[in-house]
């Protein structure tokens, strides 16, 4: 092998994902298995439909799933804490719009301990009112800390302006509202929705038959308010005609949002625009960078993409900036838009940004766990398992012509709204 010669560039021509193996608890929970790995390390993912598009109080969805670890009718919370330090488990609990996660992480010999503990979390916790008052009064300091940040009111403010107020993303919380969180609140909503008939579990790494076996005995039969239906909640969203401005009058230096509600992952035209957002302002070299840090040096990092609800796409430019460059910064972010309305991207450019695309596809499928959150976010999205195939496909044959088409048709200046937050230089 001579070293001094540049090994060939490869293009990629396939890009398969290992396949999960679906199955169903004799209770209906389905288990998905992602069996790759050579460490002896499992990772089990168990999901309930129940986020906070389903909670009838802010805040709600969220402390449900946080105090889970706080205490059960057989373990405290210190001794939760020990049992999985000292089997060397590590445990997350998250929770999203419409999902609630837990997640823990096992050596192979001590799963059978770990599910122990897990599975008194899940079916028996006592949602003890000491230790949510700690929670709470923690939560409540942190609340306090990012109101004072100009980034979380701006993105707060955008949210607002375009869902209003009786749409889950734009209902914002205020101190009260954790105040309003009490033991009973949360045993309400955990008894709606976390039960068997509102489950699903992931197993990824080394999985084993016998571990499949553990988890099988541990939760295939049926737990909780497992006859409970849920449905589908839909909300109306209405934006405000007007440009919302927050402002902080002892900012140093201001955050603009500028967004508007658009298409979702299911829509045909997802998959090529997620291209064009990434020539946009997706990566280090995207227009936005090499414009306005790059060459104008009006912020340290601006970006632009689509964040995803359950039933909408938010298209968001996201930077900060010294008080004194908001209003050129907005005007060169519709400068940008105005050139890829005008002009077909540079075949040169569109090669970068292809081969960056799919680079990070690659590396972001490469561990059993990465694996493991690619198929739990085609069964929370909805999607199909050709996702991926189809994203490779858009990434490779996308023109520069279908670029602008997409540009003139979904990057459109007169719905963005812009949000300042920061001091207002009169």
């Amino acid at each position: 092998m001579n070293r001094k010669i540049q090994p060939e560039i490869q293009t990629l021509k396939d890009f398969r994902i290992l396949p999960p193996v679906r199955t169903t608890l004799p209770n209906g929970i389905p288990l998905t298995v992602i069996n790759a790995g050579e460490q002896d390390v499992v990772r089990m993912d168990i999901l309930f439909g129940g986020g906070r598009w389903q909670q009838s109080q802010k805040l709600q969805a969220l402390f449900t799933n946080r105090m889970l670890r706080e205490g059960t009718k057989k373990y405290t919370a210190a001794t939760i804490a020990g049992k999985l330090d000292y089997y060397g488990s590590w445990l997350e609990l998250s929770s999203s719009s419409d999902y609630a996660y837990i997640t823990v992480y096992s050596l192979n010999k001590y799963v059978a301990e770990t599910l122990e503990v897990v599975e008194s979390m899940i079916k028996e916790p006592l949602f003890p009112e000491k230790e949510l008052h700690t929670i709470l009064d923690t939560n409540i300091q942190q609340y306090l800390v990012n109101t004072s940040k100009v980034d979380f009111l701006a993105h707060r403010s955008l949210l607002q302006s375009l869902y209003g107020e009786q749409h889950p993303c734009g209902k914002v919380v205020v101190e009260e509202d954790y105040h309003a969180i009490t033991p009973e609140v949360l045993r309400n909503f955990y008894e709606r929705y976390y039960h068997s008939g509102n489950c699903s579990i992931f197993l990824s790494g080394k999985v084993t038959e016998d571990i499949i076996r553990r988890v099988k005995d541990t939760f295939g039969s049926p737990f909780g308010q497992y006859q409970l239906q849920t449905s589908k909640l839909n909300f109306p969203y209405i934006a405000v005609p007007e440009k919302r401005i927050t402002e902080r009058e002892d900012a140093m230096q201001s955050a603009v949002k500028m967004g508007y509600t658009t298409i979702t992952r299911e829509h045909p035209d997802y998959l090529k625009l997620r291209v064009l957002m990434t020539v946009f302002g997706g990566y280090f070299g995207s227009r936005l960078m090499s414009n306005i840090r790059e060459e104008k040096g009006y912020t340290y990092g601006i970006s632009a993409g689509i964040m995803f609800y359950p039933d909408s796409g938010l298209l968001i430019v996201s930077t900060e900036t010294d008080n004194e460059y908001v209003e050129p910064l907005i005007q060169e972010v519709y400068h940008e838009i105005d050139r890829l309305h005008q002009e077909v991207v540079p075949v040169e450019e569109l090669s970068m940004v292809r081969n960056y695309m799919l680079g990070e596809m690659c590396r972001s499928y490469e561990s059993a766990f990465s694996l493991s959150d690619a198929w739990i976010f085609i069964a929370t999205s909805g999607l199909g398992d050709d996702y991926f195939s189809r994203s490779l496909q858009a990434v490779q044959e996308v023109t520069p012509a279908e670029l602008q088409d997409l540009a003139q048709r979904y990057l459109c200046k007169e719905k963005l709204k812009e949000v300042i937050a920061g001091k207002k230089i009169s």
